[in-house]
């Protein structure tokens, strides 16, 4: 046996338990690390904000603090003020129940010429065997809903937490990351670093630019429909659209949907095909165009970044992805070598030169010039 192979043969194996360790870590701090750059975009979205009251004579976390609280405000006021108009509404729907059943047992009847009745119909729901699964499988699927939720709010802790840490020690993380640098490298990070607030905070922007376009228009409908809150309503459609990724539209339409029902059960269906409608227009033409304007990247890279986001992370991926992208090509953009465009004809669009014509021919032609004649 030649001396090298038993050491190969443990480097291998050493390897080997390297990458299966590294593994074993990565998949149990892949929740971690996903909270971490969810957390450090979101402390980027704020920085603009902080940075102007720090500017002012603010310290620098009682600035963080008070961005933080003020969104903290908004938010529990938007949720109590939706939370109480829909226990409401639902409470009126639930007292309004028999006529809808009334008026559904109606048409059937008088549309299929059948003889049906509430009584009968209650009956059959109420000793039916896919309704006593369903209340023994909701019986069950408490504690999994309480520990989901649980989880939920630990999560979103530790999100507030580290953007909070993210964006009060901001100066002191670029120092600590530059003071391992050479100094040109330094350039380059603290470069991508404002590079990566600029982008992001115009990726915020045209998410609630989106948001107030889709909330006006929805609140249009609405009040031609006279459906009640209409403003509240309004509001929600354009916020959770916006700021929640891949299901928001689905949230977004149903509170809408459910109010308008007990109004008019019609008024639902109108309400739907609005929203599907909308978002067809948004994501064809409103987000793209709005997208590349704000985030200076072209429309059809910020829809396959969407797409690649949500494939490799999910719903995060695709709440990030554009603002990571615009990052990675407004960064790489300084290093990529540029050359004048060549005047030929087909660069714009014209068609390929024909064999014989000279130079200043070809110039002409794309010029508008004319044909020319040759020297």
């Amino acid at each position: 046996m030649p001396g090298w192979l038993p050491r190969a043969m443990v480097l291998a194996l050493a390897l080997y338990a390297c990458f299966q360790l590294g593994s074993w870590a990565f998949d149990q701090l892949i929740g971690l690390l996903t909270n971490v750059l969810i957390a450090f975009f979101l402390a980027l979205a704020i920085e603009p904000a902080v940075g102007r009251m720090s500017a002012r004579g603010m310290r620098r976390g009682l600035a963080t603090f008070l961005v933080f609280i003020g969104l903290m405000i908004f938010s529990a006021g938007f949720v109590v003020l939706l939370g109480s108009m829909l226990a409401g509404q639902i409470l009126d729907m639930v007292d309004d129940f028999p006529k809808y059943i009334d008026s559904v047992i109606n048409w059937i009847n008088q549309t299929f010429r059948t003889d049906l009745s509430r009584v009968q119909v209650q009956d059959s729901l109420l000793h039916s065997d896919w309704l006593q699964r369903y209340v023994q499988n909701s019986a069950t699927g408490v504690l999994d809903v309480s520990t989901t939720v649980l989880g939920g709010l630990f999560r979103l802790l530790t999100i507030f937490l580290f953007s909070f840490y993210f964006a009060a020690d901001g100066p002191r993380l670029r120092r600590a990351l530059c003071s391992v640098l050479p100094p040109a490298r330094q350039t380059e990070v603290l470069r991508a670093w404002e590079i990566a607030v600029d982008k992001t905070g115009g990726y915020i922007y045209s998410r609630g630019l989106m948001a107030l376009i889709s909330g006006v228009a929805h609140y249009i409908l609405l009040v031609v429909l006279g459906v009640p809150y209409a403003p509240a309503l309004a509001v929600w459609v354009g916020l959770v659209s916006q700021f929640i990724p891949t299901i928001g539209t689905y949230l977004a339409g149903a509170l809408p949907m459910l109010i308008a029902f007990t109004v008019n059960p019609w008024y639902a269906l109108w309400v739907l095909g609005f929203v599907v409608v909308y978002q067809q227009f948004e994501n064809y033409v409103l987000q793209p165009k709005l997208t590349a304007k704000t985030v200076d990247i072209h429309p059809a890279v910020a829809f396959g970044s969407v797409v690649a986001g949500t494939a490799l992370l999910g719903a995060v991926g695709a709440l990030i992805a554009i603002p990571a992208v615009a990052t990675l090509q407004a960064f790489l953009g300084a290093y990529v070598k540029r050359y004048d465009v060549t005047d030929d004809p087909r660069v714009h669009g014209g068609p390929r030169p024909r064999r014989g014509d000279s130079a200043l021919t070809r110039i002409r032609r794309a010029l508008g010039g004319g044909p020319g004649r040759s020297s």
